[in-house]
Order: C-alpha cells, then sequence, then structure tokens
C-alpha cells in the first residue's frame, strides 16, 4: 500500500464531503422508497 500525506485541513475537508456525499445517498434512496410506495403527493 502506497501512502501520502496531506495538510490535515484538506484530510478534514475530504472526510466532511464524503459525510454529506453519505447522507445525500441515503436520502436519495429513501425519497425512491417512498416513491415506489406510493407515499408522495404533487405539489403545484
Amino acid at each position: 500500500m502506497e501512502m501520502i500525506e496531506i495538510p490535515k485541513k484538506e484530510y478534514e475537508k475530504l472526510r466532511m464531503r464524503a459525510n454529506i456525499d453519505i447522507d445525500l445517498l441515503k436520502q436519495l434512496t429513501q425519497s425512491l422508497k417512498d416513491i415506489k410506495e406510493g407515499r408522495i403527493r404533487r405539489v403545484k
């Protein structure tokens, strides 16, 4: 395994992005489940 060094600030920024991406994926997954189960309503 090859290792690299990055500044702590950059590491924290990347970790925060990864967490946001995971949360977004969870929200999208739940939304698709709601749509499939008919738990949506049209908003005008």
